[in-house]
């Protein structure tokens, strides 16, 4: 395994769990892990609370939760199981273990953020996402091109930097890839939750300075020549981060949508 009346847009961004300030910048985020259940959903939760556009996915073959036993895990296709599936055939299968084991709690708040697992592999990169609109984290990422994806251990890392090789750079954009060292267990996705927002927090203190500097046209364009003198800033900004973290290892990379 690895939760006042306005206009329209407002009453928007209040569902998926955003809060209000319409004139700020913010870098998109993207967050990962085996099967988008624990560690990236707290991450995709945090981001969101925090006014962050973002998405999450998983980079296994299948979604794994814990079972009856070692050899008895319940497994689930990603991008056609809903998280509020899961927890109805939890709940039914034996609903005093799922409860101590934190799995029902775990996806309660899971299908509150969006319907279901999706697979990093799967996913087309610029693909309008018209159909998580309702996803908490959706506004500002309607286009599906995140800033900066991050992942929660170092396999998950592996497959997305992977991943971008063979896609071949078609959107010739750059995209940082940090990987957060996270234990797959409740307690350790919340304190990872809130080391990413901490890291979201500092990359876009840097990214609103460095758009100031070139332009908010050519900024949000995301191409490399506007976006280069933030890229040169990460490692530091990410060095000081591991200082404040440093029971989280940190990994990092730029690769290309």
């Amino acid at each position: 395994m690895d939760v006042v009346d306005g206009s329209a847009g407002s009453s928007a961004a209040a569902q998926n769990g955003q809060k209000q300030d319409e004139s700020a910048f913010r870098l998109k985020f993207c967050t990962v892990c085996a099967s988008n259940q624990n560690r990236s959903m707290e991450g995709h939760l945090r981001l969101a609370q925090a006014n962050y556009p973002v998405i999450s996915f998983g980079t296994g073959s299948l979604v794994r939760l814990p079972g009856p036993t070692v050899t008895q895990p319940n497994v689930y296709k990603f991008n056609e199981t809903s998280y509020d599936s899961i927890y109805r055939e939890l709940e039914a299968k034996d609903p005093r273990l799922y409860r101590a084991n934190g799995l029902l709690n775990m996806l309660g708040r899971n299908r509150v953020i969006k319907w279901g697992p999706e697979r990093w592999q799967d996913w087309q990169v610029g693909m309008p996402r018209v159909k998580h609109e309702k996803d908490q984290g959706s506004v500002g990422m309607e286009a599906g091109v995140p800033d900066v994806v991050i992942t929660c251990e170092e396999r998950c890392w592996d497959a997305v930097v992977d991943d971008l090789l063979n896609r071949g750079s078609p959107l010739n954009r750059p995209i940082h890839v940090i990987n957060i060292d996270i234990k797959d267990n409740h307690q350790d996705a919340t304190i990872g939750g809130g080391a990413m927002v901490d890291l979201a927090d500092s990359l876009n203190k840097v990214a609103v300075e460095e758009r100031e500097k070139v332009g908010a046209a050519a900024f949000d364009a995301g191409g490399a020549g506007s976006r280069a003198s933030f890229d040169e800033r990460v490692p530091e900004v990410l060095g000081e981060w591991q200082e404040r973290w440093p029971d989280l290892p940190a990994t990092w990379t730029l690769s290309w949508f």
